[in-house]
């Protein structure tokens, strides 16, 4: 029926304003048929999640070119995803569907399928922005720092401390075939203390600390006292001292809450024994019993993805929800109160939507402009966990969530895919997200959860699928180090130069390799860093720093092609390219006269044309500032 597209959802003459809308706002839809068709209507159909569609008919409203132009508006007025498709009937009263296909470009078919997205918002709802503007550093606490070896003794439960900070992590199984995790490098506040003047010198705004809380392992997601810092990382006082030295240098704290599950060996669960109270474990009675699902008391329970030492709470039990949320002492605001500016929440899809907004709101009782972070692997407008779609960006739940879409499209076109790709992934978020959610991701390349960044760029199929002992030992060097090297610079500069925070995993910075857990948590390697690494990122830290368009510009893709991603941030103040170039030198043609390399001071291009020529060599970025 039709020799084009009608419609594209990213083309502001199809449809304004772009992407998510706030709930009262009115949005219009056009779409452009050709004009010989001789069309009897064209209908929109939209519909609430999970409710029959609404028929919209579609006024004529003049022509564009050889196209006619049908359009019509709608206000959504409550908050949640809507979707939405056209029908066009012609003289015959034959009946096609226009769906969405790649990059919002509507295709026809004979059926519904491939629904358009809009997301709708509580405008009123203020998405603590301070984060998205800002440098993240991510720290794993027991590997990041120490000023001591910690005492070996002294613990509830036994831990096996290494004296030397230069070890491999235990990772293999112990007599009983369990990996305990028991074994600690003593990486402490006060660790972290003496080296936020290192921070700083990053730029860093914000430091995000994975689990500080007591445990009886290493990683510390198996709380054991959501009201104490872990013995070998420090004190309350630490923690105060820490917060205020951080602010005193332009830098917030953020907190890991994991609040969908809690230690075996906790003050509330108790099943070993090494607490003074009654836990759950040990009695019916006990005041935390009510947290916990028990098929067969005590020895039958549920647990995070079936791991014994994780048993699994009910997060709305009235009594949790105190004790997490709602008092005046409550965990949220405890830590709040004594210094910290947000929380990242463990595992956010396994936590009830009323869960995470009543966290929210308490959070905001105590601080206005409190930050809270989800932990989402996928697109969390559409998310669907435990068969219900849930509400993070609706409004009074989630701020941010960690952006693992970017690190997975990142990683991917580094290792081959093509520049499209990333570039559409990027775009459907921009689509889908709250633009103020959107420039406020915790933008990552690594995390305690995957492989060291590096890594991932150099190392070869075979190491992937060798043994756990290779891979405990396996290292890039030589050649591999350097083209792994290459890959990192480019991924950090994407990751730099993408609206969002770019979150530095501790030591990716300095070199640090590794494979899957353990590995990718060596400690800090203090006086051994990458210095080519290093300097490099230091350099991007100070160019993201400065740039007002890299904090809270505009950005639009201008080239995706194979090896090479060029894409635009701009504001008021200064207008960017950002050239990523993965394979063999490329001619590259902009739009200016003159730019300077942010990357490289020495470098200045200009021209008398109307376009800048440049040649970009092979596995290399530019981020170029137009002068004039």
């Amino acid at each position: 029926m039709f020799e084009q597209s009608i419609y594209t959802s990213r083309d502001a003459a199809c449809k304004q304003p772009y992407g998510a809308v706030p709930a009262g706002q009115a949005v219009s839809f056009s779409v452009y048929p050709t004009r010989e068709v001789f069309l009897r209507g064209v209908t929109l159909y939209i519909s609430e999640d999970g409710k029959e569609p609404t028929a919209y008919p579609m006024h004529w409203g003049g022509l564009r070119g050889d196209c006619d132009r049908y359009c019509t508006t709608f206000t959504p007025e409550t908050p949640g995803l809507y979707w939405y498709y056209f029908a066009v009937e012609d003289r015959h009263g034959v009946r096609k569907y226009i769906c969405r296909g790649a990059a919002g470009v509507g295709y026809e078919s004979d059926t519904v399928q491939d629904l358009y997205q809009l997301t709708v918002f509580d405008g009123s709802y203020a998405v603590a922005d301070w984060f998205g503007r800002g440098i993240t550093y991510n720290i794993f606490p027991d590997r990041f720092c120490r000023t001591e070896v910690p005492p070996k003794e002294g613990y509830r439960a036994h831990r096996e401390v290494h004296d030397n900070w230069n070890d491999l992590p235990v990772y293999q199984p112990d007599a009983h075939g369990e990996i305990l995790n028991n074994d600690f490098f003593g990486g402490s506040l006060k660790g972290v203390l003496s080296k936020l003047d290192y921070l700083a010198s990053l730029h860093v705004q914000t430091i995000y600390f994975n689990p500080i809380f007591e445990a009886y392992s290493n990683h510390r997601y198996d709380t054991g006292n959501y009201k104490n810092i872990d013995p070998m990382m420090g004190t309350e006082e630490d923690f105060k001292e820490l917060c205020a030295e951080a602010k005193k240098r332009g830098m917030r704290v953020i907190l890991d809450g994991v609040f969908s599950h809690n230690g075996y060996d906790s003050v509330y669960f108790n099943a070993r024994g090494h607490y003074d109270s009654v836990g759950a474990f040990q009695s019916q009675e006990s005041p935390y019993y009510e947290w916990y699902d028990f098929s067969h008391w005590p020895d039958q329970y549920s647990s995070w993805w079936g791991i014994y030492t994780l048993p699994q709470v009910n997060e709305l039990n009235p009594k949790y929800l105190d004790y997490i949320i709602e008092d005046e002492d409550s965990v949220i605001r405890r830590w709040l109160r004594l210094g910290a500016s947000g929380w990242r929440l463990d595992v956010a899809d396994e936590l009830p939507d009323e869960f995470i907004a009543k966290l929210n709101a308490a959070a905001r009782r105590e601080k206005p402009d409190a930050l809270v972070v989800g932990e989402v692997w996928e697109d969390a407008s559409n998310k669907i966990s435990y068969s219900v779609r849930r509400r993070y960006f609706q409004g009074g739940e989630l701020d941010s969530v960690m952006n693992y879409p970017l690190r997975d499209g990142v990683m991917s076109f580094l290792g081959g895919s093509p520049a499209e790709d990333f570039a559409e992934k990027m775009e459907c978020l921009r689509e889908n997200y709250p633009r103020a959610v959107f420039y406020n991701l915790m933008n990552i390349i690594g995390t305690h959860d995957t492989p060291r960044a590096l890594t991932v760029m150099g190392a070869k199929p075979e190491d992937w699928s060798g043994s756990r002992d290779h891979r405990a030992r396996a290292r890039l060097i030589g050649e591999d180090l350097i083209a792994a090297r290459r890959k990192m610079y480019l991924a950090a500069v994407i990751q730099f130069t993408m609206p969002g925070s770019p979150t530095i995993y501790y030591g990716d910075e300095a070199g640090l390799q590794g494979f899957e857990d353990p590995f990718n948590r060596r400690t800090y390697p203090w006086g051994n860093e990458d210095g080519s690494l290093l300097g490099f990122y230091r350099k991007l830290c100070a160019v993201r720093t400065q740039s007002s368009a890299l904090t809270g510009g505009e950005i639009a893709f201008r080239k995706a092609e194979g090896g090479l991603l060029i894409y635009e941030r701009w504001d008021a103040q200064e207008h960017l390219y950002i050239v990523i170039n993965r394979d063999d030198e490329a001619v590259v043609r902009l739009p200016c006269h003159a730019a300077e390399d942010l990357l490289d001071d020495q470098t200045r291009v200009d021209t008398d044309t109307d376009d800048l020529v440049l040649r970009i060599p092979a596995c290399s970025a530019r981020i170029l500032r137009v002068t004039e």
